[in-house]
């Protein structure tokens, strides 16, 4: 049995991020000298000083520092115990909150939702249609239930679920079409690029930019496209969104020497599988089963 209780590490934690007993006590509401004491007794228990004097204040030893950031991570865990329990209590949960990146094959996630809410209908969806850095922002905040993206999320661990393939494209009338011939990185630089802006809002990629003489920076897939089929420049987009444009001719493949066409792997991540309830666990199944069932088979194999 630990001969140290979760209270008093709790107590040390106040302690310190307050900056003293005296202000603890106000935000923990206890007294200053039963925070003392649980420290003391703290202390008395294991053998270890924690707690050094500055003047009318206390700062960490070394060897406080390095248990109290241990004591942390069971703090965090009981926390996230209680949640759980919570959450099985009360059986399904009310909302199911997905960021879903905007290259996600729109075909897939709408089959998805559908058969979702058939199982649960009365389970509100929110969808946020995020852009690179977005969809981890959400889950660093905590905001979001489940993630599917592009790119690598540190602290959490992804399961593959689809890879996007992008391709470079313009109206068929683009000058850079008009050359006659396969085009380079030169070539690019001369032009306008379309470019989808990052929704994170704290740090945002600047990806895909090849520093073309001109970029135009949107907030959604389906503005570059449109503005695409406009002759208003070029852009890499994913293959699903604009294979009917590529079927009519409304657009046209670049035919580039090299990078014409880019695979993006895309993850689906859960804020916390262990607090999943059974909503949000049926709703990473039906995205799973949605991409098997729904492949894509509309894909540009040779740029002419």
């Amino acid at each position: 049995m630990s001969r140290v209780t979760l209270a008093q590490w709790q107590m040390l934690a106040a302690v310190v991020d307050h900056g003293g007993f005296a202000r603890a006590a106000e935000v923990v509401h206890k007294s200053p000298s039963t925070l003392n004491h649980a420290v003391h007794k703290l202390e008395e228990q294991l053998g270890v000083e924690v707690l050094e004097p500055v003047g009318r204040q206390v700062r960490l030893t070394d060897a406080g520092e390095l248990l109290l950031r241990r004591a942390r991570q069971l703090l965090d865990n009981a926390v996230a115990l209680e949640d759980v329990a919570e959450r099985l209590a009360e059986g399904v949960e009310a909302e199911v909150v997905l960021s879903v990146d905007q290259i996600f094959p729109p075909d897939a996630l709408a089959c998805a939702m559908e058969t979702f809410s058939r199982d649960y209908p009365y389970v509100r969806v929110q969808l946020h249609e995020s852009v690179l850095n977005g969809g981890v922002e959400m889950l660093h905040d905590g905001s979001a239930d489940l993630v599917i993206s592009g790119l690598a999320v540190q602290g959490f661990l992804g399961e593959p679920l689809v890879s996007v393939r992008f391709i470079a494209v313009a109206h068929p009338d683009h000058a850079l079409h008009q050359l006659g011939r396969v085009l380079d990185l030169r070539d690019l630089e001369q032009h306008r690029q379309l470019v989808v802006r990052d929704s994170a809002q704290r740090e945002p990629l600047d990806a895909g930019w090849l520093k073309a003489e001109q970029r135009w920076t949107v907030s959604h897939l389906s503005t570059s496209i449109d503005m695409l089929e406009r002759r208003l420049g070029f852009a890499w987009v994913p293959e699903t969104l604009v294979a009917e444009a590529l079927a009519a001719g409304r657009l046209k493949p670049l035919p580039l020497a090299v990078g014409a066409l880019r695979e993006v792997p895309m993850q689906l991540i859960h804020r916390d599988l262990d607090r999943a309830g059974p909503a949000t666990q049926a709703m990473a199944k039906h995205l799973r089963d949605a991409v098997a069932a729904c492949p894509d088979q509309r894909r540009v194999d040779k740029i002419e």
